[in-house]
């Protein structure tokens, strides 16, 4: 992600926070002020616990704060997880990002993993009932309050999201023509994720090779799939507008740190995140694998990277 070698970290970040602006307004019109709360705490607890942990290593507060990567990690995962979940659930995981995604292995820059995901897999396996239940009317700013602060239930606006309805409706044995369905509001936020993606590759935050790969990797699985079996397996553009597809191409997957460095290395990455998460998708326990797929790709980035480093011009080996 640096690519574009007049901005600074902080105005990288800055433009990064700016282009999820068209994802998160569109899952505010579908679903409502819980994406607002989430985003509020997940950044305040992101400036509490940062700020805290550098205290204690005896580091700048003001200077790391305001480079803004502990308030896009913050935001990553808060667009990322149910807009209704109880407070506790983004206060721990954006406490969990900040402390073992990201200071325990010294800070930016020495992060093996994707801190956002990192925090997603603790609460997805560690509160797995919170962060499967998802609204699915628009909630106004009452309504969301008391459903994150409150912990009040209105079963009737929430439920389960469209991969986890189709995947459970498979596993029952309905074939996809009698299931299959598409979600305005699931395909509108992969819209508005794409455009903030197109708007980042403009202007060169990004690197073109990850989402690129990405999404092939997915388009290509999911297809190979659909043609073995198409009254079981959903066909690749029911994958490309469901689920984080998008925020997980453009946005989570692209993270400079714990991503591959190298041309080939991207593609290679970029592409088994790709095929993984469709694997998990279809045959994990879980209905959407970025984080899982994201997190399993990080571990392999400096194997990934030793055997496709560019030749040295003039070495012979």
């Amino acid at each position: 992600m640096l690519l574009n070698n007049k901005l600074n970290t902080s105005q990288i970040m800055f433009q990064v926070i700016c282009a999820l602006s068209l994802g998160i307004a569109a899952n505010y019109y579908y679903f409502g002020w819980g994406i607002i709360f989430q985003i509020i705490l997940a950044i305040i607890t992101s400036i509490i616990v940062e700020s805290i942990f550098l205290s204690i290593r005896k580091l700048p507060i003001k200077s790391t704060i305001t480079d803004f990567s502990g308030i896009l990690t913050a935001i990553l995962l808060a667009v990322s997880i149910p807009s209704i979940a109880p407070w506790w659930i983004i206060v721990l995981g954006t406490s969990f990002a900040i402390i073992f995604g990201k200071h325990i292995y010294g800070g930016l820059g020495h992060n093996p993993f994707n801190p956002a995901m990192l925090g997603y897999a603790f609460l997805l396996i560690s509160y797995p009932l919170q962060m499967t239940t998802w609204a699915n009317v628009f909630l106004d700013i009452g309504q969301s309050f008391d459903l994150i602060f409150n912990a009040k239930s209105f079963n009737a606006i929430s439920g389960a999201t469209l991969l986890d309805d189709i995947k459970t409706k498979l596993s029952l044995g309905k074939f996809v023509n009698e299931i299959y369905t598409t979600s305005d509001s699931q395909i509108w936020i992969n819209i508005g994720f794409l455009l903030g993606g197109i708007y980042l590759l403009i202007r060169k935050i990004i690197y073109f090779h990850i989402p690129l790969a990405f999404l092939l990797g997915l388009s290509l699985t999911s297809l190979i799939l659909s043609l073995i079996d198409s009254d079981l397996y959903m066909p690749f553009y029911f994958h490309l507008t469901t689920g984080a597809t998008m925020l997980g191409a453009f946005f989570i997957a692209t993270d400079p740190v714990s991503s591959s460095t190298t041309p080939i290395g991207r593609l290679i990455y970029g592409f088994c995140i790709g095929v993984l998460v469709i694997i998990i998708r279809v045959f994990g326990g879980y209905p959407d694998g970025i984080a899982f797929a994201v997190l399993l790709m990080n571990i392999t980035v400096p194997l990934i990277d030793y055997y496709t480093k560019p030749k040295i011009f003039g070495d012979k080996n």
